[in-house]
């Protein structure tokens, strides 16, 4: 369970409790419990509000189940973050789900990171101010092409299903259609593992780009192409060029 959601859960008991106190405090509003019959009303009407408060916000921030968008909705960082982190619950996917998240941060750190530099370096009307934005920004259009994949994915997975196919026996299906079935929800996890392992690599060309950039004094426009970072960079623009989610 996320420690955020017990944050917020302890934030709406100390509000709850904070009202409570100030309201039912002899002296303030004049309401008691035990005094007129509308004091009393109001008093226990307060109590009753604030139970059902409490337990509505403990339902939904702990129990409740995330809405999932849609994959082709997902279109801000913090819709995929939200999208991905429903997936946490599920405890064989929960390693990577978190794995996954951290790189979301990361990428978004280092895009930021890259754009200062360059602001700090070149005029943005320059040509090598230019091609390096556009090497960015193409770069974090395949880390969140990566991560669409990957949700589509996660929206197949079965968690009860993959439980009951791990622990079937052989007496009652076949080894063979046993471990067909194995190997289908195998794929499902490698598939996921590899996602995360492309998104490390494009993190990593990422750093190789900035240090390039912070060790060059000086170059032209037509050096840019032959940068080590930016070929390896467009190798794997390239590669997922006929890629669709």
């Amino acid at each position: 369970m996320s420690t955020s959601k017990y944050i917020k859960l302890l934030v709406i008991i100390a509000a709850v409790a904070a009202l409570d106190i100030y309201v039912l405090s002899p002296g303030l509003l004049g309401i008691t419990i035990g005094g007129t019959a509308l004091s009393t009303a109001i008093g226990v009407t307060l109590l009753l509000a604030s139970a059902l408060v409490i337990i509505y916000g403990s339902y939904a921030l702990l129990f409740k189940q995330p809405v999932v968008l849609p994959v082709k909705e997902i279109a801000t960082h913090e819709e995929y973050v939200e999208s991905l982190a429903a997936y946490k619950r599920i405890k064989v996917l929960e390693e990577d789900v978190d794995v996954s998240l951290e790189q979301l941060d990361r990428i978004r750190k280092k895009k930021d990171t890259l754009l200062n530099v360059l602001d700090q370096r070149f005029d943005a009307s320059e040509l090598s101010y230019k091609k390096f934005a556009s090497v960015t920004y193409e770069v974090e259009k395949l880390f969140y092409l990566n991560i669409r994949s990957m949700l589509s994915r996660l929206q197949l997975f079965d968690e009860t299903e993959f439980k009951r196919v791990m622990t079937q026996k052989p007496a009652t299906f076949s080894r063979e259609l046993i471990q067909a079935k194995v190997d289908v929800y195998n794929d499902y996890l490698s598939y996921i593992k590899s996602s995360i392992g492309t998104n490390e690599e494009i993190l990593l060309k990422l750093d190789k780009l900035l240090l390039e950039i912070s060790r060059l004094d000086s170059f032209e426009p037509g050096d840019i192409e032959n940068m080590p970072c930016i070929q390896e960079i467009d190798s794997l623009i390239k590669q997922t060029k006929f890629y669709k989610q």
